[in-house]
């Protein structure tokens, strides 16, 4: 699919950088902010960054998110449903944007009239059972 300005081939190649970069902070059990994700893809890729600055360049890395997530979920167990995005994080924050609680809701994961403290423990729920997923402990398995 290709759209905010990116061919269909370049979005192909951002989900599994960024994907794969998200995989990687999970092994070490940590998690990520917008601003290293984009420089990650950027070097990783040769893509173009996002531009913070602008909305449309947001909205776009909130795309990338959700794509990221589908392809994260087409391989887990469907019976645990994870959201890999909950790694990423605002700089010098420490919650997920707003565009995760939306994708959970749409995913119903997460209710559509949940509180903020639900919110919350959801986040933390997905970022544990992330690290849990693909943790190092995992990886010794």
């Amino acid at each position: 699919m290709s759209g905010y300005g990116r061919a269909e081939d370049e979005w192909d190649l951002l989900v599994e950088a960024g994907r794969q970069f998200l995989i990687e902070r999970a092994k070490l059990g940590k998690v990520t902010t917008y601003t290293e994700l984009n420089a990650t893809l950027v070097r990783r890729t040769g893509c173009r960054a996002f531009d913070f600055e602008r909305a449309d360049e947001r909205t776009a890395m909130g795309h990338l998110l959700g794509m990221i997530v589908d392809r994260d979920q087409a391989g887990a167990p469907s019976s645990s449903p994870l959201m890999i995005s909950a790694l990423v994080h605002y700089l010098g924050a420490n919650d997920a944007g707003p565009g995760f609680y939306e994708l959970a809701k749409q995913l119903q994961l997460l209710p559509k009239n949940a509180s903020k403290t639900e919110k919350e423990m959801f986040w933390i729920r997905q970022v544990n059972r992330v690290h849990e997923r693909h943790g190092a402990t995992q990886a010794q398995r």
